[in-house]
């Protein structure tokens, strides 16, 4: 049980709390002007170690700046190289300007709330979920570490991303794009009829190719961070096996002609990995300059996988096969994210059943 001293000092009597942590240690509390003030602390402190909320006055005083770094630490060991690039950005830009001297027992919800709101005025959804995902993480770890009873972002709400209306092409507008590509007509034709991403079409090898059933064997991707390029497994570390259409033989075929298995299917100028192309219409972009060209919508090399699962679903495949193609989670994920695509299915889940009753109810 805690016991309640009293201590002289130069402005008179004041009254300490000497206590026990949950892990046993003796600490104190100093400070108090009055008895009942002490034992009020006191009591506090016996109720949260009853509950299993006891956090140290000491441990809440450390600041987002001192805990920030040793965070972005950690995530170094799970993400990608892009990944963390972001999260680094959101840090240094947003996050430790704001909150580099506050403690974490001196945020609030509202507090959070507010610099949200502020931050959203000139910034983007995005940039701003990534600056709140930033700061919420890190005092999920503070919870964790027993600074703070609770995360006080949670609950908090972010500005609404507004959702770019997708651009979906057909097949003579794929095939003007493809003409006016020049030497990269075959990358835009395995983009647009595969669906697979910009990061894994870059980092195919001749021998990810398997002619005799038309697969591609997606087992790594390739991700430009700054001047480097990084190699890595293909996003949430699944790989996958993806068709591609028979009208692709010569493409494949021109690709891998006089390479060694180990070598690029698509090679930059330098016979590297393939650089990012400029999309937004600039000198020395390639597929900006063949858009125009083609006279078609505006769109970007990753427009093109949405296009693969237009002329997917369009075919007549269904979910669960578009969602192996394109390497989602989940097929529930794809007609999410495609349920623009499957309108015209419900019409004819009406035509279908409607014929089927009167079938069934013919005399």
């Amino acid at each position: 049980m805690a016991t309640i001293e009293s201590y002289e000092t130069t402005t008179g009597k004041r009254y300490q709390v000497r206590y026990r942590t949950p892990d046993r240690k003796q600490t104190k509390k100093r400070g108090f002007k009055t008895k009942r003030e002490a034992q009020e602390y006191a009591a506090s402190v016996e109720v949260q170690k009853y509950r299993g909320e006891y956090v140290s006055h000491q441990a809440g005083q450390a600041t987002i700046g001192e805990l920030g770094p040793p965070w972005l630490v950690r995530q170094s060991a799970h993400l990608k190289p892009s990944s963390l690039l972001a999260l680094e950005v959101g840090w240094r830009v947003h996050v430790e300007p704001r909150w580099r001297d506050v403690r974490v027992t001196d945020i609030s919800r509202t507090i959070i709330q507010d610099w949200v709101a502020t931050l959203g005025k000139n910034r983007s959804a995005t940039t701003v979920k990534r600056a709140y995902g930033v700061l919420s993480s890190i005092l999920d770890d503070a919870v964790d570490d027993r600074r703070i009873i609770a995360n006080p972002a949670k609950g908090v709400k972010t500005k609404r991303k507004e959702m770019r209306g997708r651009v979906y092409l057909n097949h003579h507008q794929v095939d003007r794009l493809a003409r006016e590509a020049g030497d990269s007509a075959g990358v835009v034709l395995v983009l647009a009829y595969t669906g697979i991403r910009w990061g894994e079409m870059i980092a195919l090898r001749v021998r990810d190719v398997d002619t005799n059933r038309r697969r591609l064997s997606i087992e790594r991707n390739a991700v430009e961070v700054g001047t480097q390029i990084h190699v890595g497994s293909p996003k949430n570390h699944e790989r996958r096996s993806v068709p591609y259409i028979q009208m692709l033989d010569p493409v494949i075929e021109k690709a891998s002609a006089g390479k060694p298995p180990d070598r690029l299917l698509f090679p930059g100028p330098d016979g590297g990995v393939r650089r990012r192309t400029r999309t937004d219409g600039s000198s020395g972009g390639w597929f900006a300059g063949a858009v125009r060209r083609a006279g078609i919508p505006r769109v970007t090399p990753h427009d093109l996988r949405h296009t693969a699962a237009s002329l997917a679903i369009s075919s007549g495949a269904n979910a669960k096969a578009v969602q192996r193609m394109l390497g989602h989670k989940s097929a529930a994920m794809t007609l999410d994210v495609y349920a623009d695509l499957f309108e015209d299915d419900l019409d004819a889940v009406a035509v279908a059943m409607n014929q089927a009753a009167l079938r069934a109810l013919e005399p």
